[in-house]
């Protein structure tokens, strides 16, 4: 039977769509199909080492980005390379990325899709399926806040939805009218698990009822219906901007990855949606219509074939990639050399340690009109602190903004507003909380200059510590689990004057800022303060007190205590505030160290994990010849912070510092 009287198993709809908008969408269909198939015969021959097809979805892809503004953003995942090639991404890079060359997107650091380009606004995935949601709802903020009339689009799988990830970036989208559409790609598997081993509900679409927004359940494999949907669903959000959540419905004809296979997916399954290949049914469709013939059908494949080997010989003919130690660790951070801002007059008012952090916020935002604070209870009501309180009336709602209960979202959303030139704060209520949000701090803020070479402006304030009987999950000092993460720096104040100094250069600084404020202190502690707007080095320690008998190295409460007890005891101690904990202060911690020879290290974390380990560790592997004694800890006990004040008092190092005060002066 000729090709041209075979029917389609889709039915087209073609509405007004011009001749060339048809043919544009075939080009742009068959482009990922032909360098799929590529990309297979090299995988075979071990010239690329995973492969995640999106064979059989591609109408997706293509017909969403080509609905589309260029400068509207997408954020993709595994299967998404219609998205690359409908942006016409030079495929040679693709295919360095692909294999690890310096041409890539990521310098060899991360694979296959799991990049972004800003040259051509798309944010591509983490392995931790359904971050990305979020991140589109933070740019969909922006262009809502800049009055941009632009839409922002993020995939996910059927599976993803059952992330929390997937509920948080629709509510707060829902909550705050953002011009985002999420699209589901329903392609019967996650893996090797079906559809109905993953959720109940028939439709997935259906979720939306419960956030309040649009839903539309599309036949994801039909080109058109796909580029007409979204075509009508972007002019809509311009003008009047809302959440919209489409579940577009396929097939996954190949493995999760090629590795895993499809022996698991039963053949009559196979068979139906091979019928419904996107690619053939369009083809078909223009052929009886006349837009296409066979002709033209081999003039377009030729001109992707010869493009396709061109861009692979252009890969395969770059080296290696090369590095260096020195050139790995200068793109942990993004450049940035700070320049400490002295305030302008003497003038000076006394400030209590949470009054300093407000005045700091406050001259922050005057500074950085692109800068929004969002946290929970933050806006009228002042957060839980009162640290914003009267905000709202002098910067407004926009800026200040009140959060869902979402705390990864809200990471999310905050990343996203960087990716658009604003500066973000997220107030966590609880360093508790933080927990909540692990995932976006540590793989996408912390990660990202390093991987694609994008900076993530956004700070996260963070109210620690015990001391007020507030029991295990509003107590802890948890700095460690991030000055352990390349790519964050980790801040800890233990003054008035380096609270509002040092937020102050957290904001200036481009990188992801973790800023704990120990809530014992916020009422505690008052001291004569600048006014005007000044800066503390990130990064450098301060010496609190000059000594000779030993050196005591902490940071935040420890300070307080070290000084305390060490003037009780008579003790002649030199104490070191660290002030920030990732980078730190490695010069600070060699000069004490030589002066007094006898270390002690103090903090409220526990003692095993805790950051005094580390340093403890640097000081013996490369000061061991000025040492009179052995270094000594002390730190919280190895157990949750308890709840009633006696057992607190147990686990707090207080009493622990004074025996190691004295252990380490009788050497």
């Amino acid at each position: 039977m000729n090709a041209t009287t075979i029917a389609p198993a889709i039915v087209f709809e073609r509405g007004n769509l011009t001749e060339a908008t048809l043919l544009s969408l075939y080009q742009r269909l068959l482009k990922p199909r032909m360098i799929e198939d590529k990309m297979l015969i090299l995988l075979r021959q071990g010239r690329v080492s995973k492969w995640f097809s999106g064979i059989g979805q591609e109408a997706i892809s293509v017909g969403v980005t080509c609905a589309l503004l260029p400068d509207e953003f997408i954020f993709t995942l595994h299967r998404n390379l219609g998205v690359f090639t409908s942006r016409d991404i030079p495929l040679e890079r693709l295919f360095c990325q692909w294999q690890g060359k310096a041409s890539g997107f990521t310098k060899g650091r991360d694979r296959s899709f799991h990049f972004g380009t800003m040259e051509y606004h798309i944010v591509g995935m983490i392995s931790h399926l359904g971050p990305q949601l979020a991140l589109a709802g933070g740019v969909a903020l922006a262009h809502k806040l800049q009055h941009e009339g632009r839409v922002s689009v993020a995939f996910t799988g059927e599976g993803g939805t059952s992330e929390g990830d997937f509920h948080e970036a629709l509510n707060v989208a829902a909550v705050w009218q953002l011009p985002v559409i999420f699209v589901i790609e329903n392609n019967g598997y996650g893996l090797s698990t079906p559809t109905q081993e993953q959720y109940r509900c028939e439709n997935l679409a259906d979720r939306a009822i419960g956030y309040g927004m649009r839903s539309v359940v599309l036949d994801g494999n039909n080109i058109l219906e796909v580029y007409r949907t979204f075509s009508q669903l972007a002019a809509e959000l311009r003008e009047k901007p809302e959440p919209v959540l489409v579940e577009c419905r396929t097939f996954r004809m190949r493995g999760h990855e090629e590795a895993s296979g499809t022996k698991y997916v039963p053949q009559e399954l196979m068979d139906f949606w091979a019928a419904k290949d996107p690619l053939s049914n369009y083809e078909q469709y223009l052929l009886q219509t006349g837009v296409l013939d066979e002709a033209k059908i081999e003039a377009i494949r030729q001109e992707i074939r010869q493009e396709i080997e061109a861009g692979l010989a252009i890969a395969f003919e770059e080296p290696e990639i090369q590095s260096s130690e020195t050139q790995e660790l200068s793109d942990v951070y993004a450049p940035y050399t700070q320049q400490i801002v002295a305030p302008a007059t003497p003038a000076k008012s006394e400030k209590r340690f949470i009054n300093a952090i407000s005045d700091g916020l406050r001259q922050a935002m005057e500074k950085h009109d692109n800068l929004v604070l969002m946290g929970q209870d933050i806006a009228e009501y002042g957060g839980v602190f009162k640290i914003t309180e009267g905000f709202v009336a002098q910067f407004g709602k926009e800026r200040v903004r009140n959060t869902p209960i979402c705390e990864s979202a809200i990471v999310g959303i905050g990343l996203g507003l960087s990716l658009k030139g604003h500066k973000a704060m997220v107030e966590m209520q609880f360093a508790d909380f933080v927990s909540c949000a692990f995932n976006q701090i540590v793989n996408n803020l912390a990660k990202l200059y390093y991987r694609w070479g994008e900076n993530a402006d956004v700070v996260v304030r963070m109210p620690a510590g015990g001391g007020m009987s507030a029991g295990p999950f509003h107590s802890q000092s948890n700095e460690a689990w991030f000055a352990h993460t390349p790519g964050l720096k980790v801040v800890y104040p233990a003054n008035p004057y380096d609270a509002k100094g040092l937020l102050l250069a957290s904001f200036e600084d481009p990188n992801p800022v973790i800023y704990f404020e120990h809530k014992g202190l916020y009422r505690s502690l008052t001291e004569a303060i600048p006014d005007d707007y000044y800066t503390v080095e990130i990064g450098k320690a301060r010496l609190e007190q000059e000594g000779t008998a030993v050196s005591v190295i902490t940071y935040g409460m420890g300070v307080h205590w070290a000084k305390k007890i060490t003037a009780e005891m008579g003790v002649d101690a030199e104490i070191l505030d660290l002030r920030t904990l990732l980078p730190l202060d490695y010069e600070a911690i060699i000069a004490t160290v030589k002066k007094t020879g006898k270390v002690i290290i103090l903090h409220e974390d526990t003692l095993y994990g805790g950051i005094g380990g580390e340093i403890a560790a640097y000081i013996s592997e490369n000061l061991f010849e000025y040492l009179d004694a052995p270094v000594l800890r002390a730190a919280g006990l190895d157990m949750p912070i308890p709840f009633a004040a006696p057992l607190e008092q147990l686990f707090m190092p207080a009493e622990r510092f004074k025996q190691q005060l004295e252990r380490v002066l009788e050497y």
